[in-house]
């Protein structure tokens, strides 16, 4: 199996517009990804996320915004250690591209940078395999909450 990247294309009933704010915006992000977002979606900004909020076992995760570019593309690096900056070789890459395609959006993902971390092979596996569960579960979650708001009056 390759570790290099993860990659899914997903119909989302919402216009790009909708889903542009459903992945970039604090407000939205945390209503199907991370507990606490603390971001702002302008290239070079920097924030972080927190999983498991108001537990002993909190994680917060910084990020840096890599591109904005609305409707059409999203892209931040992220877990990279405290106090770094994000760079290829420390950090992750996740990028939504998003196309208008019958009233709706075809959103592609990708998330990569697995291999460029240096992590011996197990680790590397483990970090990939999470991420894909990961992911897995929380881009349903983005694609239910953006069609739901996607069709308020």
């Amino acid at each position: 199996m390759e570790y290099g990247s993860i990659e899914r294309e997903i119909r989302v009933e919402a216009t790009p517009e909708v889903v542009y704010e459903v992945i970039s915006t604090p407000e939205h992000l945390q209503e199907w990804w991370p507990d606490e977002a603390d971001i702002k979606p302008v290239p070079g900004a920097t924030g972080s996320i927190a999983f498991g909020a108001g537990t002993p076992d909190v994680k917060v995760v910084p990020l840096t915004v890599v591109e904005a570019d609305p409707p059409r593309r999203f892209s931040f690096r992220w877990a990279q250690d405290k106090g770094e900056a994000a760079t290829p070789d420390n950090s992750f890459l996740v990028t939504f591209d998003l196309v208008p395609s019958d009233g709706g959006t075809l959103l592609r993902f990708t998330e990569t940078g697995f291999r460029e971390k240096g992590w011996e092979a197990a680790v590397l596996e483990e970090a990939y395999l999470d991420h894909v569960r990961g992911w897995d579960h929380f881009l349903p979650r983005l694609v239910t909450y953006a069609a739901r708001i996607g069709t308020r009056p």
